[in-house]
């Protein structure tokens, strides 16, 4: 699934060929979108705006109609100019707006919603997210704040809950636990305010990081591509740091595979310090 810093790109990609430019052309397969072009009209309004709030990405039309896109796990938004072939094939297109010299094309996209200012504030899952770690009023302590109003839950999984902070994926929980030596399996409430903080920090400054560089995600920032990352889909090998062999486990409802170091993670329970291997 892509993370808030590939959504971030891609809306700044899409505002940058979209913004101030008037719709020519609405096309899309998904039934009630086709009803607000036929009942509304989305041809002829200018695109405004295109902006991503954690992991949703949202184009802002003159006339106060605002589409709402989720990539989930598939789907990806691409630019062409006219006339030019699409990477992927038009079967994979859900919905597509042209101008008079771009086209944007939504392919798999698993969700795609048309909606108003008050809408979005009524909208489940999205007028519930928390801060967006790569906004520019993120504050790591607030997030932090956040974080701890939940202690009953596991560390990765707080990481992950999008009603506390928006952005955080998969890959960047494992990678943002190892680099605050906390084990992802803690509880939230075993952390301290200090430790809740750098998890905050370390957030923002990965994802920020990746929406600077762009290409391949990396954490470790080293220069060789096969050591970009830290412990992410990295078990049985050896830390970069310790040596010790990675771990891995599935983690939370959804049962996402969480990577830690056990030995640069010591999992804390009950104030005692200790070194695990699942």
């Amino acid at each position: 699934m892509p993370e808030g810093d590939t959504i971030f790109r891609a809306a700044r990609t899409l505002n940058r060929a979209l913004a101030g430019s008037v719709v020519t052309q609405f096309e899309t397969v998904l039934a009630k979108l086709s009803r607000v072009e036929i009942d509304e009209g989305i041809c002829g309004r200018t695109v405004e705006r295109v902006v991503a709030r954690g992991k949703w990405l949202l184009v802002h039309f003159s006339g106060g109609q605002i589409l709402l896109t989720h990539m989930l796990m598939s789907g990806s938004w691409h630019i062409y100019r006219p006339g030019e072939s699409w990477r992927l094939p038009r079967s994979s297109m859900r919905v597509m707006l042209a101008t008079a010299s771009i086209e944007a094309v939504a392919f798999n996209v698993q969700i795609a919603e048309f909606h108003t200012e008050e809408s979005l504030r009524r909208r489940a899952g999205f007028a519930g997210l928390g801060p967006s770690l790569l906004g520019e009023d993120f504050v790591p302590e607030d997030a932090a704040n956040r974080v701890l109003t939940i202690p009953e839950l596991e560390v990765g999984e707080a990481l992950l809950k999008q009603s506390v902070v928006a952005g955080i994926g998969n890959v960047f929980k494992s990678e943002i636990c190892f680099a605050c030596g906390v084990h992802p399996f803690r509880k939230v409430g075993s952390l301290t305010r200090r430790e809740a903080i750098d998890l905050m920090s370390t957030a923002q400054r990965f994802l920020r990081a990746n929406v600077r560089y762009g290409g391949m995600r990396r954490t470790t920032f080293r220069g060789n591509p096969s050591e970009r990352l830290w412990v992410y889909k990295r078990m049985g090998e050896s830390c970069r740091r310790c040596g010790a062999a990675i771990q891995s486990a599935k983690q939370g409802l959804d049962t996402r595979i969480t990577f830690w170091c056990p030995q640069c993670q010591p999992l804390r329970i009950l104030g005692a310090w200790k070194s695990t291997v699942a």
